[in-house]
């Protein structure tokens, strides 16, 4: 039997139990809350060391568009600010200072699909030359002279031309809303654009090649030969469709790489040329052989090889050295073809018209042309009436 005072006592032990279990939870709550703080803060901070490091998000999102396709959309890539240790980086012009920003990006938004050109992926060995044209979005008259000459989408000596034009975008605000506007109204009425959210600009056509090749990987696998030039240049792609079709056991599925051969060259390394190439961007003096960017052509198999082979070469603003250098590490080379005149057609006097049909209806591609003269001389050269002479048809 417990006595008054005895009572007292258990009701006072009671009491200090009570106090240290609610203090015991509020230090271990307290706790808690610091460890989630600082797991966050952690969490944060690497959030954070990520971004200035090269790294990018590579999870994809499928956005629907208008006619129930879909676009490939990627989060929005960030500077890497890492790039200002660089040696030397201060004295740099700010075209190549952003350059080596940006260079890690190869994933951006894109704004124009075409994700059944080929007919997709299974059919796309009915496309016989796919014209892949480099093209600004404010290049409206190039694509509609285009579209209506060499580029024209047709059934020649009985297999498939197709084409597309890859852009990126220009200007702000909005100028940059009426130019994607403009393309956005093309895409509608002749379904031949790649477009995505890059800026559209000289050092960004390595990027701009490597974006269509990802595409070409998802989308047109088997497409047999390609023509990779530019909007400017004049092309004859019945003489290409001819010539393709004349390779020696080869229906896109060997390698092929051929227009006008550089060969011996290396990085320009004064500021004032367009092709400005510092050692803080590719350090040795040499390039590996490649051909002239205007326009080339290549098998179905060499693109893909490219494409792997990009996968692993850090990008060099220069499209068509980066070009050759994915050639070079998967050990094949470029070939040079006589037909192809990226460096423009000689016209062996100047007593002479330089825009004389009969110069080019026998070659494949003369880089370059205004619209007009495109317009002109692809109606002349198709024109059954036409009379050429041995001594214009071989220069």
């Amino acid at each position: 039997m417990i006595n008054g005072r005895g009572k007292k006592t258990t009701q006072r032990v009671s009491r200090m139990r009570k106090i240290k279990t609610r203090t015991l939870l509020l230090v271990g709550t307290l706790g808690l809350l610091l460890v989630l703080n600082l797991c966050k803060d952690f969490i944060d901070r690497k959030t954070v060391h990520l971004h200035l490091d090269v790294k990018e998000d590579n999870s994809q999102i499928r956005r629907p568009t208008t006619n129930n396709s879909y676009v490939y959309s990627w989060p929005k890539c960030q500077r890497n600010v890492t790039a200002e240790n660089i040696t030397g980086f201060n004295s740099l012009p700010g075209v190549i200072k952003d350059f080596l920003y940006f260079r890690h990006c190869r994933h951006f938004p894109m704004i124009l699909d075409l994700p059944d050109k080929c007919g997709g992926a299974e059919k796309s060995a009915e496309v016989f030359l796919l014209l892949v044209i480099k093209s600004s979005p404010v290049n409206y008259d190039r694509r509609e002279v285009l579209r209506k000459t060499w580029a024209k989408e047709r059934l020649h000596n009985g297999v498939w031309i197709r084409r597309i034009f890859i852009s990126g975008t220009m200007d702000a605000g909005f100028e940059k809303e009426r130019l994607n506007k403009l393309l956005e109204l093309e895409q509608r009425e002749y379904n031949d654009i790649l477009q995505w959210d890059f800026n559209e600009k000289f050092y960004n056509l390595t990027l701009k090649q490597i974006l269509f090749l990802e595409w070409m990987e998802r989308n047109c696998p088997n497409a047999r030969f390609h023509l990779n030039g530019d909007d400017d240049v004049f092309a004859n792609t019945d003489n290409m469709v001819e010539y393709l079709q004349g390779l020696k056991d080869n229906d896109g599925n060997k390698h092929l790489f051929t227009g006008h051969l550089i060969q011996n060259v290396g990085p320009i390394r004064s500021t004032w040329s367009k092709y400005y190439i510092p050692v803080q961007v590719h350090k040795s003096d040499s390039y590996p052989p490649y051909c002239g960017g205007g326009g080339f052509l290549l098998s179905g198999y060499t693109a893909l090889v490219i494409y792997n082979m990009s996968q692993s070469i850090t990008i060099l603003p220069i499209d068509d050295v980066y070009m050759g250098m994915c050639l070079a590490k998967a050990g094949l080379k470029p070939s040079s073809h006589m037909g192809v005149k990226t460096a423009g057609l000689y016209i062996p006097s100047s007593t002479l018209d330089k825009f004389d049909p009969c110069y080019y209806k026998e070659v494949l591609l003369v880089h370059r042309f205004l619209p007009p003269h495109m317009y002109l001389m692809w109606h002349r050269i198709n024109d059954p009436n036409l009379k050429c002479g041995p001594s214009k048809k071989t220069l």
